[in-house]
């Protein structure tokens, strides 16, 4: 009986972390999984290593490996060097969930402590309608953000740089038939020019939510929640092959990197920072749930091949419902 639970669950859970890392055009329920806290997957494990205790030295070392598979590909540990080259270039994401921070005492104010503790010389926000008003200013401005003082503002949409912006403007990443933008923009320095992109996909609470409460009976609400992220993904890789030259895309993206979604822009020629250059999980969201911690890694900066990362990691949890993504990026590989 003991040998059973234990292989059971060393099977399973070796099985789906393979799936989980390699094959990322599996089915819904494969997708539904890497959104489920790791807890879920790492308690059985840990679990099974104590069974094991009792069962001899051969299950004891599958138990260990497997719990070590689990908390290295299964969760996303990255260990990376980063890559050498010129001074670099800090470029920062954040979702800053502006409509939190206005209704909080200080709210905007640890937003100003959050950027300025990382001082980037390009920062991307999405969710921040309502940044710009609140500071007197019109949605669409050249001002000073956050101390940066090239600013191009549409909708959710703000790009803060210590370098010109030009040619910025939306671009369309629709699904059934409801209108959805990106944001993008050329940023000139130091005689390069650098393709910015900035994009929220469709967030994935409510296929979420349906599935958590309805079980198989909210399979179809995930299914479309996913194919409509997927949607998106295609749409932006299609016009990303048409930018050329050095390029970033940074935003929420609402999916972890081994998901259909992530992979569909990884194809078009991009690689994610974190990845790169970041040591450890680099979980962006969940604090703020019932849970208490992070453990999605669910906002990306992918740059092009042209660009060097020397550098990626997260920001701090307190100021926004997810936490910020920093690289420093050189253009002179």
């Amino acid at each position: 009986m003991l040998i059973a639970v234990v292989f059971g669950v060393v099977f399973t859970t070796s099985l789906l972390t393979a799936a989980q890392r390699f094959w990322a055009d599996g089915p819904w329920w494969l997708e539904l999984s890497r959104y489920l806290p790791y807890p879920l997957f790492l308690i059985p494990a840990l679990f099974a290593l104590v069974v094991s205790l009792w069962l001899g030295r051969i299950w004891v070392l599958g138990s260990v490996l497997n719990l070590a598979l689990w908390l290295t590909l299964g969760m996303g540990l990255q260990w990376n060097s980063g890559e050498g080259g010129a001074e670099g270039v800090r470029l920062m994401t954040y979702n800053i969930k502006v409509f939190n921070a206005l209704q909080q005492r200080d709210g905007l104010y640890a937003l100003d402590l959050e950027v300025a503790r990382y001082d980037p010389d390009i920062l991307v926000m999405q969710d921040a309608n309502g940044l710009l008003a609140s500071r007197g200013d019109p949605e669409l401005t050249q001002g000073a953000v956050f101390g940066l003082p090239n600013v191009y503002a549409l909708g959710q949409y703000v790009v803060a740089s210590r370098y010109p912006l030009r040619q910025c403007g939306p671009g369309q990443i629709d699904f059934q038939g409801q209108s959805h933008r990106y944001v993008r923009c050329t940023v000139s320095m130091r005689g390069q020019e650098l393709t910015l992109v900035t994009a929220h996909f469709e967030s994935p609470r409510a296929g979420l939510v349906a599935a958590r409460r309805e079980g198989l009976d909210g399979a179809d609400d995930w299914k479309r929640n996913l194919a409509d992220r997927l949607t998106q993904a295609v749409a932006l890789a299609h016009d990303l092959t048409n930018m050329g030259g050095a390029l970033v895309v940074a935003g929420d993206l609402n999916a972890p990197e081994s998901s259909p979604v992530i992979q569909t822009l990884l194809r078009a020629g991009l690689r994610d920072a974190f990845s790169s250059a970041g040591r450890g999980y680099g979980y962006t969201y969940g604090h703020s749930l019932r849970r208490g911690y992070d453990f999605l890694r669910i906002d990306h900066i992918l740059v092009s091949k042209d660009i060097g990362v020397m550098d990626s990691f997260v920001g701090q949890s307190a100021a926004s419902d997810h936490r910020a993504v920093i690289a420093d990026l050189t253009l002179s590989r």
